[in-house]
C-alpha cells in the first residue's frame, strides 16, 4: 500500500487533491480511497487528508500515521512535527516553496537520517501566473505524480477533464503539467 498525507490550510485544495490522486489510481486499476480531516472548517485554518492507494482492497480508514509521501501545500506549515511525523524511511517530502530540496534538508536535520527523497515546487508562483489565485492543489498533484510515478500524468489530466468544467479542468491541466516539469528532487 502506498499512503499520502496532504498538509494543508483550508482554500488550499488538500481535500481535493487527495480525492483527484485517488481517483487517478482507480482509473489505473488500483483501490483506492481518500478522506479529510480538519477542525474547524474555514478558510486558513490547517486541513489534514489522506490517500491509500493499494492492488487490494482497503479497509483501513484511520488517518495515516506513516505515509509514504508528506505533501506540504502551505511552506509554513514545514516545520510543524506534526507534518513530517511518522514519514518513512525512503519515503517522499513534496513542498510547495521557493526554496531549493537541498535547504530544506538543512533545515530539518532527521530528513537526512531516513534517506528520503525531498522535492520542492513554487506551486504558488505556477497557480498565480496561470490561476491567478493562490489555489495550489493542481500543482501539488503534478510535483507528487513527478516525483513518486505512483499514478500517470495521463490519469491524473484524464480525472481532472472529468471532474472539472472544461475551461477550469484545461487551467488546472496546464498546471499540473508546468508543476511536473519544474519538480526539484534530491534522493538521498
Amino acid at each position: 500500500m502506498f499512503e499520502i498525507r496532504w498538509h494543508g490550510r483550508g482554500g488550499m485544495g488538500a481535500v481535493t487533491a487527495a480525492d483527484v490522486t485517488a481517483s487517478a489510481a482507480i482509473k489505473a486499476g488500483f483501490y483506492a480511497l481518500a478522506f479529510p480531516e480538519f477542525g474547524a472548517e474555514r478558510r486558513g485554518a490547517p486541513v489534514t487528508a489522506y490517500t491509500r492507494i493499494n492492488k487490494e482492497i482497503i479497509y483501513d480508514r484511520t488517518p495515516i500515521t506513516n505515509p509514504d509521501a508528506v505533501v506540504v501545500l502551505d511552506p509554513y506549515m514545514i516545520t510543524s512535527p506534526k507534518v513530517l511525523a511518522g514519514l518513512k524511511e525512503g519515503g517522499y517530502l513534496i513542498v510547495n516553496t521557493t526554496r531549493e530540496p537541498s535547504e530544506i534538508l538543512d533545515q530539518i536535520a532527521d530528513l537526512r537520517r531516513l534517506r528520503i527523497a525531498v522535492a520542492t515546487v513554487d506551486a504558488t508562483s505556477i497557480a498565480m501566473n496561470i490561476l491567478k489565485q493562490p489555489i495550489v492543489n493542481t500543482a501539488m498533484i503534478g510535483a507528487l505524480i513527478a516525483a513518486t510515478k505512483i499514478v500517470s500524468l495521463d490519469d491524473v489530466i484524464e480525472v481532472v477533464r472529468e471532474r472539472f468544467p472544461e475551461r477550469l479542468a484545461e487551467i488546472n491541466v496546464n498546471i499540473i503539467n508546468e508543476s511536473y516539469k519544474l519538480l526539484k528532487v534530491i534522493k538521498q
